[in-house]
């Protein structure tokens, strides 16, 4: 399970407080070095995770785990009125509301520091939530999405958006090749972390994915839950309702 794997291996501090340190030290330089490893299909995928969301007309969204705020920013185009972003990285929030601010969205998008495992707001508040490339980072995967669950509205929409293992070949092959040799390649060369990448590709391979996933939605209660994998099955959307 993903909770065994942290960023710098270190047993005397937890999995939250080593990936909170990660992505405050990597977060200057990875919206640029994400489109470079995901060839900028990420783009693609998020414009499917605002369509899922906008046929619900929201008024209030959450984006959990927002980063720098990309996802965000995009569900903007959902017309709703209020959208807050969520993180526990001090340093990803900065560089989000410095674009924010760029796209004048200021008055509709708020960034927020906060615990996706302990989330500062009402029962039954949001028409929507989403995370993107988040859930994975969770320390404990059912405790967030259970605090999902407890905040979104009767009728609401939860959707994920998550890196995944693909099973056929040789996309399985390739992927391999890619995430455990290239990408950490790659990250060391343009981060200064030369953990964050490492890691990365290893909480994705670990992450449960399509099925084992649905199945823990379903246990936390979430219903109509459904999985559509993305380019060769590299990533998946996730949809599901309460």
């Amino acid at each position: 399970m993903s909770e065994k794997i942290t960023p710098y291996k270190d047993k005397n501090r937890s999995k939250k407080e080593q990936v909170t340190e990660m992505f405050d030290t990597i977060s200057g330089n990875y919206d640029g070095l994400n489109r470079v490893i995901s060839f900028g299909i990420d783009v693609k995928w998020r414009k499917k995770v605002v369509k899922l969301v906008r046929k619900i007309n929201p008024e209030k969204i959450l984006d959990v785990a927002t980063g720098t705020g990309d996802l965000a920013i995009n569900l903007a185009k959902t017309g709703a009125t209020e959208i807050i972003g969520l993180d526990i990285s001090a340093g990803m929030l900065e560089v989000g509301k410095n674009k924010i601010k760029a796209k004048n969205l200021d008055s509709t998008i708020n960034m927020v520091i906060g615990d996706s495992e302990d989330l500062p707001f009402e029962d039954n508040y949001f028409d929507a939530i989403t995370v993107a490339f988040g859930v994975r980072n969770f320390e404990n995967l059912e405790k967030g999405l259970s605090e999902i669950l407890r905040v979104l509205k009767p009728g609401g929409v939860f959707v994920v958006l998550e890196t995944s293992v693909p099973t056929k070949t040789p996309y399985k092959q390739g992927y391999k090749l890619y995430t455990t040799t290239i990408l950490p390649i790659v990250g060391r060369i343009f981060s200064k972390d030369r953990s964050a990448y490492s890691y990365l590709s290893e909480s994705a391979a670990a992450f449960p994915y399509g099925e084992a996933f649905n199945n823990i939605l379903r246990k936390i209660g979430f219903i109509d839950v459904e999985d559509n994998p993305q380019t060769f099955g590299v990533a998946t959307i996730y949809k599901a309702t309460k």
